[in-house]
């Protein structure tokens, strides 16, 4: 089964969103996502300054079986990308929670979005039985 961390928040697009003091967030996509997709092939993210809004794309992963979409699962300003992700896909295979994140944010919406239709983020136990379903 795949593993999900217990400090993090999730999306249903299989997003994972780690808080950090100050107002920062760091973004990838989850155990569950990489072992559907397969093997890593090509990663395209936002550049450092873009403006993300909750629940809309900012990248895509390509595998050697397709190419989704990264959403997301909460609004800011990029403050950096993963650049070891971009030159070395495969990294996301490996370890999607720490070595494989994707971008950081500094955050600019409330705590309020967590609670709104524009996104629904989960706590790991609530994930869990999304991916089990």
């Amino acid at each position: 089964m795949a593993a999900v961390e217990e400090d993090l928040k999730y999306t249903a697009e299989h997003q994972w969103v780690r808080s950090a003091p100050g107002g920062s967030a760091q973004v990838g996509i989850t155990d569950f996502a990489q072992e559907s997709l397969g093997d890593l092939i090509n990663i395209t993210l936002p550049a450092v300054g873009d403006n993300l809004v909750a629940g809309e794309s900012f990248g895509e992963i390509e595998s050697t079986k397709s190419v989704s979409e990264v959403y997301a699962p909460v609004s800011g300003v990029v403050t950096a990308v993963n650049a070891a992700v971009l030159e070395n896909p495969e990294i996301v295979n490996d370890d999607p929670y720490h070595e494989g994140w994707l971008i950081s944010l500094s955050v600019v919406a409330d705590s309020a979005e967590a609670d709104s239709d524009e996104v629904e983020l989960m706590d790991a136990e609530q994930y869990r039985r999304l991916i089990e379903a």
